[in-house]
């Protein structure tokens, strides 16, 4: 019997990508399980989330370390703990180090609210807006070095109305987020993804 996938989820925020993606494995449309929930704040909502669900929900404080390698260091050691194989950030607000891309390689995604290259960072929403496009979205793409930088998987568009706020465009574009997250974990667990250089190709479903 295939073992189903070993995820790890990192948060720093709400966790509503992370509640997503507990759905889709609760309705039996990701073969995946999420054996840990880990946040370097410890009031984060998506701790909470992963409680009611029985997932260990782990703090584990930067502010306890002397850096950013020490604290991936910790990462690290926990997410081996529980023989996770795909790393998920889903709104950790930290920038991650090759301590724990090395140790995770071509298997830490993250999610950016915006069609990348365009609008990395943070506020991309309020990036896109001041920009004036007409479409935006989001991408979830393999984490590198950079910010916002990896090879993208997956991306979604959405229309930005000529009356659209932060709030609005966010939301709209949230709603894409949660279709596509848990989608390109999916793709993961099956084996179709295949990373060449910058261009992620989907393979075909036996």
């Amino acid at each position: 019997m295939i073992q189903p996938l070993a995820v790890g989820v990192l948060v720093s925020g709400n966790g509503s990508n992370l509640q997503a993606i507990i759905d889709r494995i609760e309705d039996g449309s990701l073969p995946a399980r999420i054996v840990c929930v880990i946040s370097n704040k410890a009031d984060a909502f998506g701790l909470e989330r992963a409680r009611k669900h029985g997932v260990p929900a782990i703090h584990i404080d930067h502010r306890a370390h002397g850096g950013r390698e020490s604290y991936d260091a910790a990462l690290v050691e926990t997410l081996r703990s529980h023989g996770v194989q795909l790393v998920v950030l889903a709104g950790f607000m930290r920038i991650v180090t090759p301590v724990l891309l090395d140790a995770f390689p071509n298997a830490v995604m993250n999610i950016h609210p915006a069609l990348l290259p365009a609008f990395p960072g943070l506020h991309a929403q309020a990036q896109a807006l001041r920009y004036g496009v007409k479409f935006s979205g989001c991408t979830v793409h393999f984490v590198d070095e950079g910010t916002d930088t990896g090879p993208i998987i997956i991306q979604a568009a959405v229309p930005v109305m000529d009356d659209d706020d932060e709030a609005s465009l966010s939301a709209r574009i949230q709603r894409e987020e949660h279709r596509a997250y848990p989608e390109a974990i999916r793709l993961f667990a099956a084996k179709r993804l295949r990373i060449e250089g910058r261009k992620v190709s989907i393979l075909q479903g036996a």
